[in-house]
């Protein structure tokens, strides 16, 4: 399910240093390593709520892509159709305490501007909308030639809050949407899981314990344990579940004090938020590392 806090946050004060064009068909944020990295493999990263555009999501990927040595691709699976991040300001004006006058005359209309921008964006960017769109985007960088030299293409999937379901959606590896590799990479004749491991932070919509049991793709979940999407017994379930499975595959990262968005809207101005967020950025960079470079 989605929460308050799914619309809630900070803005980054950082810029994004990469640039926009066009990948099989869907606008992207393309994020790379140093000049003269080659890099480990692709991330795509799958946004919250607030798209492709959102400063938030770009520094991030920029931050995978330079700290990490990834090639990450930001798309725009929501055909268009983010939510306003203005409804971050106006969560804020909602939920900060205030004088009567206020609480009486205006947070009424704040709370319906949200709904009237919220409601919408819920319609049109739901996960059985946008899931094709997901799917088809992986499978054509499977087929594709890669943009860098490999002949062992590695792919990973970065989900927040939305992009965290279709991120333990696409772990389940359903064999219906594996396809053959390029013919330039190995065992390209065969069909393929779509991608190699995953990372989720803070994840919505997820249905506990029915999508976790179905993972099978190496998954690292960062989730704090004030995460109103993901009430604690959830939380405690899932990470009982993934860490049981075989081949010890699988790790759930329980933040202390850390809340709803706290790795990718995190407040600038908030010490503790901007701690919990950097352990995320870490855990997933190191969690790619280990599935991406041989042994």
């Amino acid at each position: 399910m989605s929460c308050p806090d799914c619309f809630r946050g900070g803005i980054t004060t950082s810029h994004p240093t990469g640039t926009e064009t066009t990948i099989h068909g869907l606008p992207t944020y393309v994020a790379s390593p140093d000049e003269g990295v080659t890099p480990k493999g692709i991330i795509v990263f799958i946004t919250d709520a607030f798209g492709w555009k959102f400063v938030n999501n770009r520094v991030l990927s920029d931050h995978y892509a330079k700290k990490g040595g990834f090639l990450v691709y930001c798309p725009d699976f929501m055909d268009g159709k983010p939510l306003d991040p203005q409804v971050l300001t106006l969560m804020d004006q909602i939920s900060t305490p205030s004088s009567w006058l206020t609480t009486l005359f205006y947070k009424p209309f704040w709370i319906m501007q949200t709904m009237l921008l919220a409601i919408p964006w819920k319609s049109k960017a739901s996960i059985p909308i946008t899931r094709p769109r997901v799917i088809s985007f992986i499978q054509a960088l499977r087929t594709s030639l890669p943009p860098f030299s490999t002949d062992d293409l590695k792919i990973g999937v970065a989900g927040f809050c939305w992009g965290g379901k279709h991120t333990v959606l696409l772990a389940k590896d359903d064999p219906s949407s594996r396809v053959c590799r390029h013919e330039s990479q190995k065992n390209h004749k065969m069909d393929q899981r779509l991608i190699d491991c995953a990372f989720t932070a803070h994840p919505s919509y997820l249905e506990v314990p029915i999508d976790i049991n179905a993972i099978t793709i190496p998954i690292s979940v960062a989730v704090g344990d004030e995460d109103m999407a993901l009430k604690a017994p959830l939380i405690r379930q899932m990470k009982e579940i993934l860490e049981a499975k075989e081949g010890q595959n699988h790790e759930v990262h329980i933040m202390p004090g850390a809340k709803h968005g706290f790795a990718v809207r995190t407040h600038p101005e908030d010490k503790r938020e901007m701690e919990c967020a950097e352990k995320a950025e870490v855990q997933a960079i190191e969690w790619f590392t280990r599935w991406f470079v041989p042994k």
